[in-house]
């Protein structure tokens, strides 16, 4: 899954990036609210983490133009400010979340994992489909009770997929929302995730969808 990351405060942002890499997030940083604006426009995300305090264009600004083109991306404010009155602003501003620096990154990751649960409806915090289960928050992946040892890029494609079971996605979006900038992608990257789940999945459990894309076999 893809972050946007906002935050002008250099050894803070590096370790929000590294961290939640380490989770498997592909994490794109920005350090004010006008290059935030920017990415937002051009670029698919499916979490963006905010601070306020920002150069160029404040944090609420950015949050609140957002919202008022209609976009109804997952917000977390990232933030120093603890009063009730900032998060009171905060959220209705639009953000879904509002966490205190200094914070956990075991709690930030859980939070996002949490959004992103709400985003896709669902409620378990496991997702199952077709006798495969797949842990976010423990990266582990079950097939018919049995462990399936996944690479970091599998796991992240596999999620992508199951999260919407026989909805076509393309191998430019799926790109998309599992590299982030500064990426080096093969051309053949994806099919070679692709083929990795199928031999370890079985072949019909994602379909290629000849050119289209790929999906996970419906129920």
């Amino acid at each position: 899954m893809r972050l946007l990351l906002v935050e002008d405060d250099a050894m803070i942002g590096e370790a929000i990036r590294t961290g939640l890499k380490r989770e498997g997030f592909a994490v794109d940083w920005v350090r004010d609210g006008e290059a935030a604006e920017t990415a937002l426009r051009s670029e698919p995300f499916d979490v963006l983490l905010l601070d306020l305090g920002l150069p160029r264009k404040s944090g609420l600004a950015v949050l609140t133009g957002l919202r008022a083109r209609g976009d109804a991306l997952p917000v977390i404010i990232l933030t120093a400010r603890d009063a009730v009155s900032d998060r009171v602003q905060g959220l209705d501003a639009g953000a879904d979340d509002y966490l205190v620096k200094p914070f956990d990154l075991d709690e930030l990751a859980a939070r996002i994992r949490a959004l992103l649960r709400r985003k896709s409806g669902r409620t378990a915090p496991a997702i199952e489909h077709l006798g495969v289960i797949l842990d976010p928050a423990a990266h582990t992946v079950r097939r018919e009770g049995h462990a399936v040892p996944l690479s970091p890029k599998e796991f992240a494609l596999l999620q992508l997929l199951m999260e919407r079971p026989g909805t076509i996605l393309s191998r430019a979006r799926i790109e998309e929302r599992l590299y982030g900038w500064g990426q080096e992608v093969e051309s053949n990257a994806i099919e070679v995730h692709i083929h990795g789940l199928r031999r370890k999945l079985g072949a019909e459990y994602i379909l290629n969808v000849r050119g289209v894309g790929y999906r996970v076999r419906p129920a």
